[in-house]
C-alpha cells in the first residue's frame, strides 16, 4: 500500500473531519479524553501492572523451586505427602506426582502473552529441570509441570499468585469516570450548539419569508449577542419591505386613477383614427403597473398551506391558453405540497405567460423528487435564450431583445418574480434548453411533496 506524501496529509485529514459544529466540538472533547485514557492506561500497565506481575511470578517460581528441590532431596511417597500438605497450608499450592508421564508437547499461551512471558522468565531463572505451564486452561489457576526422573511433578497454583488480577478494576473505574465526564461535556456542548442551530433555523426561515414567533436569544453570551443582532436586522428588513410594498401600492393606486379616467374618456369619445392604439397603450400601462406591484409585493406574509399542484398548473395553463398557446399538462393526480398558493401561482403564471408569449406550444409538468422536494418545469417551443444570457434573464427589468421580441407586454420582471418566489420557498429557478426547441424553466423547492390517492 502506497503512503500519501507528507504535504497531502493535512488535506486528507481535513476531508475526513466532521463538518458540523456539533461534530467538531464533540471531537475536541472526545479525542483528548480518549488519548488521555489510553496514555494513562498504558503507563499503568507498563509501570505498575507488569512490575507487580513480575514480582508475583518470581515469588511463585521461588516456591515451586523450593518444592522441587525438597522433593528431589527425598523422593519418597511419605516426603511427597508431607511436602504437599505443607505447600497446601502455607503456599496454597496443590502438588501431585504423575508417575511415568512426560511433559506435554503442546504449548498453550494466552492471546496477549504478557503473563506467559513473565512467568516463563521467572521459572527459567529458578528451575534447572524441564518444565511446562498453562495459564489458559483454568480461569482461576495456573498449571505448572516439572519433569522428574519418576514422572511429572504437577503443581496447581492460584492465578492471583502469578498475575495482578485486580488491575482491570482500575481500568474499569477509569473508564466509568471518563464516560461520566464525557457525558457531562456532551450535554453542555449540545446545549450550546442547539442555540446556534436555532439561530440558523430562524435565519433560514426568515429568508423563506416565514417568521419564528417563539425564537428568543439564549445560550452563551456571544450566541445571544448574535441572536439579538439577527432580530434587529430582521425587524429593519421587514420594515423596509413593508415600506416598499406600501409605497408601490400607493403609487399603483395613484396611477390607476388617471388611467381609469383616461379609459372612461376614451370610451365616451367619438371614434377616431388612433383610438385602438391608445386603448392598447392603456392596456400595456396597466399591465406594467401590475407587474411592478407583483414584484414589490413578494409573498406579503402569506402562510404556507397544502396546495394541489394540478390546480396550480391548470390555472397557469389557462392563462397560457388565453394568450393563444397550446398547453400540455403532465402531473400526477393528487400531487400536493406545502406552498404559499398566491405567491406560487403568481410565479407559475408569469413563467407560463412568458412561454406563451414566445412559443406556440407550452408544456407544464411536475414531479416529486426523491429527497421529498418538488420540481415544476415550464417549457416552450420558442426561440429560447442563449446559455450565456441565462443569468442576465433573471435581472429585474431585463429585456433580452436579441432572443426575445421587444414588442411584447411587460417590463422584464417575469423571471425575477418567479425566482423571488422560489427562493422565498427555499428553492430556486434554473433555465436550460427544452426538447421542444425553446426555453425550459425549472422550479425546485424543498419540503415534502406527496401524492394523495384519490378517494
Amino acid at each position: 500500500m502506497r503512503l500519501l506524501p507528507a504535504y497531502l496529509w493535512p488535506r486528507f485529514l481535513k476531508r475526513r473531519l466532521p463538518t458540523s459544529l456539533w461534530g467538531r466540538s464533540l471531537l475536541i472533547i472526545v479525542l483528548p479524553v480518549l488519548v488521555m485514557q489510553v496514555v494513562v492506561t498504558w503507563i499503568f500497565f507498563d509501570a505498575h501492572w507488569q512490575t507487580v506481575t513480575a514480582r508475583l511470578s518470581e515469588g511463585l517460581a521461588g516456591d515451586i523451586a523450593w518444592a522441587v528441590e525438597s522433593y528431589e532431596d527425598d523422593p519418597s511417597q511419605r516426603n511427597l505427602e508431607r511436602l504437599a500438605d505443607r505447600a497446601e497450608r502455607s503456599m496454597s499450592l496443590s502438588i501431585a506426582l504423575q508417575e511415568g508421564r512426560t511433559l506435554p508437547t503442546e504449548q498453550r499461551r494466552g492471546p496477549i502473552g504478557v503473563v506467559d512471558r513473565v512467568l516463563d522468565k521467572a521459572l527459567a531463572a529458578r528451575l534447572d529441570r524441564p518444565y511446562w505451564f498453562d495459564t489458559t486452561r483454568y480461569p482461576a489457576y495456573v498449571d505448572i509441570q516439572v519433569q522428574e526422573p519418576q514422572g511429572v511433578l504437577r503443581i496447581i497454583a492460584p492465578r492471583e499468585r502469578a498475575v495482578a488480577t485486580q488491575a482491570h478494576i482500575f481500568v474499569l473505574w477509569l473508564t466509568i469516570a471518563t464516560v461520566l465526564l464525557m457525558g457531562v461535556a456532551i450535554l453542555f456542548i449540545r446545549n450550546q450548539v442547539r442555540a446556534i442551530e436555532r439561530l440558523a433555523d430562524a435565519a433560514e426561515a426568515f429568508g423563506r419569508g416565514e417568521t419564528v414567533p417563539r425564537f428568543k436569544p439564549h445560550g452563551a453570551r456571544e450566541v445571544r449577542a448574535a441572536a439579538v443582532a439577527f432580530l434587529a436586522m430582521r425587524d429593519r428588513i421587514q420594515r423596509h419591505i413593508d415600506q416598499r410594498t406600501a409605497l408601490l401600492a400607493s403609487v399603483s393606486h395613484d396611477l390607476r386613477t388617471p388611467l381609469t379616467r383616461l379609459r372612461l374618456e376614451l370610451a365616451l369619445a367619438p371614434p377616431f383614427k388612433r383610438q385602438a392604439a391608445m386603448r392598447g397603450d392603456l392596456d400595456e400601462m396597466e399591465h406594467m403597473i401590475d407587474e411592478y406591484l407583483d414584484f414589490a409585493r413578494g409573498e406579503a406574509g402569506e402562510p404556507p398551506q397544502p396546495v394541489s399542484i394540478l390546480d396550480l398548473l391548470k390555472a397557469a395553463g389557462e392563462d397560457a391558453r388565453r394568450a393563444g398557446a397550446e398547453v400540455e399538462l403532465s402531473v400526477a393526480q393528487g400531487l400536493t405540497a406545502s406552498l404559499r398558493p398566491l405567491a406560487f401561482k403568481r410565479a407559475l403564471v408569469n413563467l407560463a405567460g412568458n412561454a406563451a408569449s414566445h412559443g406556440e406550444h407550452v408544456r407544464l409538468s411536475a414531479r416529486s423528487l426523491a429527497s421529498g422536494g418538488l420540481e415544476i418545469a415550464v417549457e416552450d417551443d420558442g426561440p429560447g435564450i442563449p446559455e450565456d444570457l441565462y443569468d442576465e434573464a433573471f435581472r429585474p427589468f431585463s429585456r433580452l431583445d436579441e432572443s426575445r421580441n421587444q414588442n411584447r407586454k411587460g417590463v422584464g420582471l417575469g423571471l425575477a418574480i418567479a425566482r423571488d418566489v422560489a427562493r422565498g420557498h427555499g428553492g430556486d429557478v434554473t433555465l436550460e434548453r427544452s426538447d421542444l426547441g425553446g426555453l425550459k424553466a425549472i422550479i425546485r423547492v424543498p419540503g415534502q411533496a406527496t401524492v394523495v390517492p384519490a378517494a
